[in-house]
């Protein structure tokens, strides 16, 4: 099996190998101990936040349990985040609420929720040296980082951030289903499906919507 590329300074490369914590180990051997993967959910809803996870697993964690959360079943990611808890991997978490989403548009609130988290794990004195960021933007931030298309099938860290955003966000939007039962909540998440759709037409919108989004913009 051929080696893995390394990055230079000069020109960031960054390729997986056959194990899913690969880049992570090839970036400790480069002098990036605390490797963080992030990732966020909620770009698409019409309602509620965009969440997102930043994570940096131990080394000797059971790695290949971590992967894309939108290939999960709701009961293994829950089983899954709560696995991360036990096992102390670090975990921060950024929130960008509906009303900034209006303001700043979804790709910056994205990006902002993905720096919050960081910043969280800096806070609580885990700062990554190094940031998997999934997607093909960086963060406004300073830390050294790589954009990974696709990061969830490509690093465990991205993985499991996606697992913890997903499991979070969830939660918010199964709260406020009991205070909005009529869009359904916990099932859509917010999300633009035809009974959601049916109900902002039938009750209006609520104060969680995105009125910059289209599907709610017309009944503002």
């Amino acid at each position: 099996m051929s080696a893995c590329p390394i990055h230079s300074q000069k020109n960031l490369f960054i390729s997986p190998c056959e194990n899913n914590f690969s880049i992570e180990l090839q970036l400790q051997q480069q002098g990036y101990p605390a490797v963080a993967g992030l990732d966020e959910v909620g770009r698409g809803p019409l309602a509620g936040p965009v969440v997102a996870a930043a994570v940096i697993l131990p080394s000797d964690c059971q790695h290949s349990l971590f992967l894309d959360s939108k290939k999960l079943s709701p009961k293994v990611r829950q089983e899954l985040n709560e696995h991360l808890h036990s096992i102390s991997a670090h975990i921060g978490i950024g929130i960008v609420s509906h009303k900034l989403i209006d303001k700043i548009n979804i790709l910056q609130a994205s990006l902002l929720a993905m720096k919050r988290a960081v910043l969280k794990l800096a806070k609580g004195g885990n700062r990554p040296d190094f940031l998997l960021v999934d997607g093909k933007f960086q963060i406004p931030m300073t830390t050294p980082q790589e954009p990974l298309i696709k990061g969830e099938s490509k690093s465990a860290s991205i993985a499991a951030a996606s697992i913890v955003a997903k499991v979070f966000r969830d939660n918010l939007m199964a709260t406020l289903h009991q205070k909005y039962p009529h869009y359904n909540f916990i099932q859509n998440q917010g999300y633009p499906t035809r009974q959601h759709k049916e109900a902002i037409r039938k009750h209006g919108i609520t104060i969680h919507h995105r009125k910059s989004f289209r599907g709610v913009e017309e009944f503002v």
